[in-house]
């Protein structure tokens, strides 16, 4: 019998987990199996039950790949082979049509037997994920960076009741969302046809207007040393991605202009508490996390755009209805 060797290689994407790629000697790559472990910790932030529900919904709905096994710290799931976006790529209009026409689909998924109205999760999120910033960091030289970047935690909490009290009253659609929408997450095919979502560990129910916002503030990229908030999606970008999506989740053909300037509206107000979203995570993880990654650096990033965008994005109105 013929000695069978698998291929493994650690791929260096991810910010939360080890994802590692898998082959047998002389397959193709696109039999690849791709192996998740989960980063240390990361079970005070994500529901894996709900992530493994998630995944074999959305697959049954081809928006996700297929599982093939779960175990106590990770899971295995499909390659796709393709790109992941980069912050070239995802302002490519026939990218970005891609990616709007998919999430679409996404919003317009219902889970289980249960089609009445869903709560979000965003607000308990929020409030969960700030009880798990810690009062004082493990790592003295942390605390001290903490502190001299970053607003203190009671600054923050007010902050997220401040943006829920303003938030709630504009009305945006609560839908299945992915909440997780970085570029790293969007696989545009090797023939370029087709974009597939991966990472499913936030998926629930929340505010439409979260999703597009979190995306496009996934613009600019994560790396704290690079990131580039000049390249958050100019006005006219939105209005033609709003166009395509709203087209694709109306089921229709046409789309008034003050639909989409109303979802602009939405989705860059909503932009701001995915700021506070992903830097408070930032801190939980700078606790927890054994991943090479400045998070302190990312969480005080984040938060201080929103703190730069705050006033304008919580100022836009519904008097002007086209680009």
């Amino acid at each position: 019998m013929l000695d069978v060797y698998l291929l493994v290689i650690l791929l260096t994407d991810g910010i939360t987990n080890k994802l590692v790629k898998c082959r047998l000697e002389g397959e193709k790559e696109e039999n690849s199996v791709l192996v998740r472990v989960y980063g240390h910790k990361t079970d005070l932030l994500i529901d894996r039950k709900a992530e493994t529900r998630n995944i074999k919904l959305l697959n049954r709905e081809g928006l996700a790949p297929s599982l093939y096994a779960t175990f106590s710290n990770g899971l295995a799931y499909e390659f796709v082979p393709g790109c992941t976006l980069n912050c070239n790529s995802v302002g490519q209009p026939t990218t970005y049509k891609m990616v709007a026409r998919h999430l679409a689909k996404l919003h317009k998924v219902r889970e289980g037997v249960n089609n009445g109205e869903h709560a979000p999760i965003l607000w308990d999120k929020l409030t969960n994920f700030l009880n798990l910033v810690p009062h004082k960091f493990s790592d003295p030289v942390k605390q001290e960076r903490y502190e001299s970047l970053v607003l203190p935690k009671e600054q923050l909490r007010k902050e997220i009741e401040y943006l829920k009290e303003n938030l709630t009253q504009i009305n945006s659609p609560v839908v299945f969302c992915h909440n997780d929408l970085l570029l790293g997450n969007v696989i545009c095919t090797d023939d370029e046809s087709s974009v597939v979502f991966i990472d499913y560990e936030y998926a629930a129910y929340n505010y439409q207007a979260f999703d597009i916002g979190n995306h496009f503030n996934e613009f600019v990229g994560i790396e704290p040393d690079t990131i580039d908030y000049s390249k958050y999606p100019s006005k006219e970008l939105q209005y033609d991605w709003l166009k395509t999506y709203l087209l694709e989740f109306k089921n229709t053909d046409s789309v008034k202009d003050e639909d989409i300037y109303k979802l602009y509206i939405q989705v860059n107000k909503f932009s701001l508490t995915s700021h506070l979203f992903w830097g408070i995570w930032a801190l939980i993880q700078a606790e927890h996390s054994y991943i090479d990654f400045d998070f302190i650096k990312y969480g005080a990033i984040r938060i201080n755009e929103y703190l730069a965008k705050k006033e304008d994005f919580l100022n836009l109105d519904g008097n002007e209805t086209s680009s």
